[in-house]
Protein backbone atom coordinates (compact mmCIF):
# COMPACT_ATOMS: atom_id res chain seq x y z
CA UNK A 1 0.00 0.00 0.00
CA UNK A 2 2.98 2.58 0.62
CA UNK A 3 4.28 2.58 -2.87
CA UNK A 4 0.82 3.10 -4.16
CA UNK A 5 0.30 5.57 -1.63
CA UNK A 6 3.41 7.37 -3.18
CA UNK A 7 1.82 6.50 -6.68
CA UNK A 8 -1.33 8.89 -5.64
CA UNK A 9 0.67 11.41 -4.39
CA UNK A 10 2.25 11.78 -7.17
CA UNK A 11 -0.63 11.95 -9.09
CA UNK A 12 -2.14 14.56 -7.22
CA UNK A 13 0.79 16.89 -7.30
CA UNK A 14 0.01 16.32 -11.41
CA UNK A 15 -3.03 16.79 -11.28
CA UNK A 16 -2.97 20.38 -9.38
CA UNK A 17 -0.74 21.54 -12.03
CA UNK A 18 -2.05 24.51 -14.39
CA UNK A 19 -0.91 26.79 -16.99
CA UNK A 20 -0.47 29.56 -14.99
CA UNK A 21 2.17 29.07 -12.07
CA UNK A 22 0.17 31.16 -9.51
CA UNK A 23 -2.81 28.51 -9.57
CA UNK A 24 -0.64 25.61 -9.42
CA UNK A 25 0.90 27.28 -6.24
CA UNK A 26 -2.36 27.57 -4.42
CA UNK A 27 -3.81 24.05 -6.04
CA UNK A 28 -1.25 22.65 -4.23
CA UNK A 29 -0.71 24.24 -0.93
CA UNK A 30 -2.60 21.41 0.98
CA UNK A 31 -1.34 18.65 -1.36
CA UNK A 32 1.97 19.74 -0.30
CA UNK A 33 0.96 19.11 3.24
CA UNK A 34 0.51 15.45 3.05
CA UNK A 35 -2.09 13.34 4.95
CA UNK A 36 -3.66 10.65 5.41
CA UNK A 37 -5.36 9.81 2.12
CA UNK A 38 -7.98 7.56 3.94
CA UNK A 39 -10.12 8.28 0.59
CA UNK A 40 -7.53 7.03 -1.78
CA UNK A 41 -6.76 4.30 0.38
CA UNK A 42 -9.91 2.76 0.89
CA UNK A 43 -10.57 2.90 -3.13
CA UNK A 44 -7.42 1.24 -3.59
CA UNK A 45 -8.42 -1.27 -0.98
CA UNK A 46 -11.99 -1.80 -2.07
CA UNK A 47 -10.12 -2.69 -5.94
CA UNK A 48 -7.75 -5.06 -4.00
CA UNK A 49 -10.96 -6.59 -2.70
CA UNK A 50 -10.75 -8.88 -6.39
CA UNK A 51 -7.46 -10.58 -5.03
CA UNK A 52 -6.42 -13.03 -3.19
CA UNK A 53 -2.75 -11.89 -3.16
CA UNK A 54 -1.40 -8.80 -2.87
CA UNK A 55 -0.95 -6.83 -5.72
CA UNK A 56 0.19 -2.85 -7.00
CA UNK A 57 -3.18 -1.20 -7.35
CA UNK A 58 -4.52 -0.79 -10.94
CA UNK A 59 -3.72 2.63 -12.92
CA UNK A 60 -7.39 2.80 -12.92
CA UNK A 61 -7.84 2.25 -8.53
CA UNK A 62 -5.01 5.10 -7.97
CA UNK A 63 -6.72 7.53 -10.29
CA UNK A 64 -10.26 6.90 -8.60
CA UNK A 65 -8.05 7.20 -5.48
CA UNK A 66 -6.83 10.84 -7.01
CA UNK A 67 -10.39 11.83 -7.97
CA UNK A 68 -11.78 11.54 -4.40
CA UNK A 69 -9.20 13.24 -2.86
CA UNK A 70 -9.39 16.01 -5.08
CA UNK A 71 -12.68 16.37 -4.27
CA UNK A 72 -12.00 15.86 -0.81
CA UNK A 73 -9.24 18.73 -0.99
CA UNK A 74 -11.63 21.30 -2.70
CA UNK A 75 -14.40 20.94 -0.43
CA UNK A 76 -11.37 22.07 2.59
CA UNK A 77 -10.88 25.04 0.49
CA UNK A 78 -14.09 26.07 0.63
CA UNK A 79 -14.89 25.27 4.28
CA UNK A 80 -12.02 27.31 5.28
CA UNK A 81 -13.32 30.52 3.84
CA UNK A 82 -16.64 29.79 5.40
CA UNK A 83 -15.43 29.04 8.83
CA UNK A 84 -13.09 31.86 8.33
CA UNK A 85 -9.80 29.97 9.17
CA UNK A 86 -6.65 30.56 9.65
CA UNK A 87 -4.77 26.86 9.86
CA UNK A 88 -5.39 24.21 8.13
CA UNK A 89 -3.57 20.89 9.21
CA UNK A 90 -0.99 23.38 11.12
CA UNK A 91 -0.09 25.05 7.49
CA UNK A 92 -1.75 27.93 6.79
CA UNK A 93 -4.70 28.20 5.33
CA UNK A 94 -5.65 29.16 1.76
CA UNK A 95 -7.41 31.64 2.11
CA UNK A 96 -5.72 33.24 5.12
CA UNK A 97 -2.73 33.32 2.62
CA UNK A 98 -3.81 34.23 -0.56
CA UNK A 99 -7.69 35.25 0.02
CA UNK A 100 -11.33 34.04 -0.41
CA UNK A 101 -11.28 35.07 -3.90
CA UNK A 102 -8.39 32.70 -5.00
CA UNK A 103 -9.16 30.09 -2.14
CA UNK A 104 -12.97 29.43 -3.91
CA UNK A 105 -11.18 29.39 -7.51
CA UNK A 106 -8.65 26.76 -6.25
CA UNK A 107 -11.06 24.80 -4.60
CA UNK A 108 -13.74 24.77 -7.99
CA UNK A 109 -10.39 24.07 -9.92
CA UNK A 110 -9.38 21.29 -7.69
CA UNK A 111 -13.13 19.83 -8.09
CA UNK A 112 -12.64 20.34 -11.83
CA UNK A 113 -9.46 18.22 -11.99
CA UNK A 114 -11.33 15.62 -9.91
CA UNK A 115 -14.39 15.65 -12.76
CA UNK A 116 -11.76 15.42 -15.47
CA UNK A 117 -10.75 12.26 -14.05
CA UNK A 118 -13.54 10.78 -13.13
CA UNK A 119 -14.92 11.29 -16.50
CA UNK A 120 -11.68 8.96 -17.87
CA UNK A 121 -13.23 6.10 -16.06
CA UNK A 122 -15.99 5.95 -17.10
CA UNK A 123 -19.40 7.37 -17.27
CA UNK A 124 -20.45 5.43 -13.90
CA UNK A 125 -17.99 6.51 -12.02
CA UNK A 126 -18.31 9.99 -13.35
CA UNK A 127 -21.71 9.96 -12.48
CA UNK A 128 -21.10 8.74 -8.97
CA UNK A 129 -18.74 11.03 -8.44
CA UNK A 130 -20.71 14.56 -9.56
CA UNK A 131 -24.19 13.25 -7.20
CA UNK A 132 -21.25 13.05 -4.34
CA UNK A 133 -20.58 16.50 -5.11
CA UNK A 134 -23.99 17.74 -4.97
CA UNK A 135 -23.93 15.47 -1.47
CA UNK A 136 -21.02 17.59 0.00
CA UNK A 137 -22.91 20.72 -1.11
CA UNK A 138 -26.14 19.61 0.41
CA UNK A 139 -24.77 18.18 3.99
CA UNK A 140 -22.22 21.61 4.24
CA UNK A 141 -25.61 23.85 3.54
CA UNK A 142 -27.61 22.22 6.30
CA UNK A 143 -25.12 22.86 8.89
CA UNK A 144 -24.44 26.11 7.97
CA UNK A 145 -28.34 26.53 8.45
CA UNK A 146 -27.92 24.96 12.02
CA UNK A 147 -25.10 27.02 13.18
CA UNK A 148 -25.36 28.96 16.63
CA UNK A 149 -28.78 26.54 16.92
CA UNK A 150 -28.92 25.05 20.09
CA UNK A 151 -32.31 23.43 18.94
CA UNK A 152 -30.39 21.05 16.12
CA UNK A 153 -31.31 17.65 16.51
CA UNK A 154 -29.99 14.65 16.20
CA UNK A 155 -31.55 13.94 12.67
CA UNK A 156 -30.07 16.98 11.38
CA UNK A 157 -26.61 16.19 12.34
CA UNK A 158 -26.95 12.80 11.25
CA UNK A 159 -27.92 14.15 7.29
CA UNK A 160 -25.65 16.70 7.62
CA UNK A 161 -22.66 14.12 8.40
CA UNK A 162 -24.54 12.06 5.89
CA UNK A 163 -23.94 14.68 3.08
CA UNK A 164 -20.30 15.75 4.41
CA UNK A 165 -18.46 12.88 5.69
CA UNK A 166 -20.48 9.28 4.68
CA UNK A 167 -21.08 9.65 1.11
CA UNK A 168 -17.31 10.61 -0.08
CA UNK A 169 -15.79 7.20 2.00
CA UNK A 170 -19.11 5.70 0.53
CA UNK A 171 -17.99 6.86 -2.97
CA UNK A 172 -14.46 6.03 -2.59
CA UNK A 173 -15.29 2.30 -1.72
CA UNK A 174 -17.89 2.44 -4.65
CA UNK A 175 -15.88 3.36 -7.36
CA UNK A 176 -12.96 1.01 -6.43
CA UNK A 177 -15.24 -1.72 -6.85
CA UNK A 178 -16.56 -0.09 -9.93
CA UNK A 179 -12.88 0.04 -11.69
CA UNK A 180 -12.03 -3.23 -10.67
CA UNK A 181 -15.39 -4.90 -12.33
CA UNK A 182 -16.71 -6.67 -9.51
CA UNK A 183 -20.30 -7.91 -9.03
CA UNK A 184 -22.91 -6.04 -8.37
CA UNK A 185 -23.45 -7.29 -4.96
CA UNK A 186 -19.66 -7.31 -4.03
CA UNK A 187 -19.53 -3.47 -5.12
CA UNK A 188 -23.02 -2.52 -2.80
CA UNK A 189 -21.46 -4.19 0.74
CA UNK A 190 -17.82 -1.86 -0.24
CA UNK A 191 -20.45 0.60 -0.60
CA UNK A 192 -22.22 0.40 2.58
CA UNK A 193 -19.27 -0.54 4.38
CA UNK A 194 -17.89 2.62 3.45
CA UNK A 195 -21.13 4.96 4.10
CA UNK A 196 -20.86 3.18 7.63
CA UNK A 197 -17.54 3.58 8.00
CA UNK A 198 -17.39 7.47 7.45
CA UNK A 199 -20.15 8.02 9.63
CA UNK A 200 -18.35 6.38 12.21
CA UNK A 201 -15.19 8.26 11.29
CA UNK A 202 -17.59 11.71 11.44
CA UNK A 203 -18.93 11.09 14.93
CA UNK A 204 -14.90 9.83 16.33
CA UNK A 205 -13.79 13.10 15.29
CA UNK A 206 -16.42 15.46 16.56
CA UNK A 207 -15.35 13.15 19.95
CA UNK A 208 -11.42 13.90 19.22
CA UNK A 209 -12.75 17.61 18.95
CA UNK A 210 -13.86 17.79 22.56
CA UNK A 211 -11.18 15.49 24.44
CA UNK A 212 -8.25 16.02 22.80
CA UNK A 213 -5.43 18.73 23.81
CA UNK A 214 -4.91 21.61 21.76
CA UNK A 215 -1.56 20.62 20.93
CA UNK A 216 -2.68 17.17 19.03
CA UNK A 217 -5.41 19.22 17.55
CA UNK A 218 -3.60 21.37 15.81
CA UNK A 219 -6.10 24.09 17.18
CA UNK A 220 -8.07 24.88 20.95
CA UNK A 221 -10.13 22.00 21.65
CA UNK A 222 -13.89 22.46 21.12
CA UNK A 223 -13.17 24.39 18.10
CA UNK A 224 -16.56 23.43 16.63
CA UNK A 225 -18.22 24.59 20.19
CA UNK A 226 -16.92 27.97 19.29
CA UNK A 227 -18.09 28.04 15.35
CA UNK A 228 -21.62 27.42 16.81
CA UNK A 229 -21.28 23.94 15.29
CA UNK A 230 -22.83 21.59 17.91
CA UNK A 231 -22.04 17.47 17.55
CA UNK A 232 -24.02 14.79 18.73
CA UNK A 233 -21.76 14.95 22.21
CA UNK A 234 -22.94 18.25 22.80
CA UNK A 235 -26.50 17.52 21.59
CA UNK A 236 -27.00 14.58 24.22
CA UNK A 237 -25.49 16.94 26.84
CA UNK A 238 -27.66 19.67 26.20
CA UNK A 239 -30.87 17.45 25.94
CA UNK A 240 -30.40 15.44 28.47
CA UNK A 241 -30.54 12.04 26.64
CA UNK A 242 -27.30 10.58 27.86
CA UNK A 243 -28.92 8.27 29.81
CA UNK A 244 -32.43 7.48 31.50
CA UNK A 245 -32.09 9.18 34.34
CA UNK A 246 -30.00 12.29 32.73
CA UNK A 247 -31.75 15.52 32.42
CA UNK A 248 -31.36 18.78 30.31
CA UNK A 249 -28.05 20.22 31.19
CA UNK A 250 -29.62 24.11 30.68
CA UNK A 251 -26.41 25.73 31.68
CA UNK A 252 -24.77 24.26 29.12
CA UNK A 253 -27.90 25.29 26.48
CA UNK A 254 -27.85 28.79 27.91
CA UNK A 255 -24.26 29.20 27.42
CA UNK A 256 -24.51 28.50 23.44
CA UNK A 257 -26.21 29.98 20.70
CA UNK A 258 -23.85 32.69 20.28
CA UNK A 259 -19.99 33.67 20.16
CA UNK A 260 -18.11 32.10 23.11
CA UNK A 261 -15.19 33.87 25.23
CA UNK A 262 -12.89 31.77 26.45
CA UNK A 263 -13.99 31.36 30.06
CA UNK A 264 -17.23 30.04 28.24
CA UNK A 265 -15.42 27.86 25.57
CA UNK A 266 -13.84 26.42 28.40
CA UNK A 267 -16.89 25.83 30.68
CA UNK A 268 -18.91 24.47 28.62
CA UNK A 269 -16.34 21.90 27.12
CA UNK A 270 -15.91 20.90 30.95
CA UNK A 271 -19.75 19.85 31.27
CA UNK A 272 -19.22 18.36 27.62
CA UNK A 273 -16.23 16.21 29.07
CA UNK A 274 -18.13 15.08 32.15
CA UNK A 275 -21.03 14.49 30.66
CA UNK A 276 -22.85 11.17 28.95
CA UNK A 277 -22.74 12.41 25.33
CA UNK A 278 -18.85 11.71 24.67
CA UNK A 279 -19.34 7.88 26.00
CA UNK A 280 -22.41 7.68 24.21
CA UNK A 281 -20.99 9.33 20.87
CA UNK A 282 -18.18 6.60 21.04
CA UNK A 283 -21.12 3.85 21.70
CA UNK A 284 -22.98 5.17 18.26
CA UNK A 285 -19.78 4.96 16.56
CA UNK A 286 -18.79 1.29 17.25
CA UNK A 287 -22.46 0.53 16.35
CA UNK A 288 -21.74 2.15 12.53
CA UNK A 289 -18.40 0.27 12.89
CA UNK A 290 -20.05 -2.96 13.16
CA UNK A 291 -22.37 -2.20 10.90
CA UNK A 292 -18.94 -1.81 8.40
CA UNK A 293 -17.80 -5.19 9.89
CA UNK A 294 -20.90 -6.99 9.09
CA UNK A 295 -21.23 -5.61 5.72
CA UNK A 296 -17.38 -7.16 4.98
CA UNK A 297 -18.46 -10.39 6.69
CA UNK A 298 -19.91 -12.11 3.61
CA UNK A 299 -17.21 -11.07 1.35
CA UNK A 300 -14.27 -13.59 -0.12
CA UNK A 301 -11.00 -13.29 2.16
CA UNK A 302 -8.70 -10.81 0.69
CA UNK A 303 -5.70 -8.27 1.50
CA UNK A 304 -8.65 -5.73 0.56
CA UNK A 305 -11.17 -7.22 3.46
CA UNK A 306 -8.28 -6.90 5.54
CA UNK A 307 -7.13 -3.36 5.70
CA UNK A 308 -10.20 -2.50 5.65
CA UNK A 309 -11.23 -4.52 9.01
CA UNK A 310 -8.41 -3.05 10.45
CA UNK A 311 -9.00 0.67 9.34
CA UNK A 312 -12.10 0.17 11.49
CA UNK A 313 -10.34 -1.04 14.58
CA UNK A 314 -8.08 1.65 14.17
CA UNK A 315 -10.26 4.17 14.44
CA UNK A 316 -12.14 3.07 17.64
CA UNK A 317 -8.91 2.62 19.58
CA UNK A 318 -8.16 5.85 18.86
CA UNK A 319 -10.46 7.53 20.16
CA UNK A 320 -11.10 5.24 23.23
CA UNK A 321 -7.13 6.01 23.83
CA UNK A 322 -8.09 10.24 23.61
CA UNK A 323 -11.07 9.80 25.52
CA UNK A 324 -9.82 7.51 28.83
Amino acid sequence: MASDLQRVEAQLVDSAESREGFLTEIASHLIAGGGKRVRPGFCMAAAATAFVEDQPASPEAVTGGVAVELVHLGSLYHDDVMDEAEVRRTLESVNSRWGNHRAILAGDFLLARASELAAGLGTEVAGLLAATIGNLCEGQLLELQYTYNTDRSEDVYFRSINGKTASLLAASCRIGALVADLPAEHTDALTTFGHAYGTAFQLVDDVLDLVSTDEALGKPAGHDLEEGVYTLPVLIEMDGTGFPDSEPNNELKSLLGGTLDEAARLRALDMVRSGAGIRQTIDRAREFAEAGHSALGDLPASPGIVGLNAAVDYLLESVESAAA
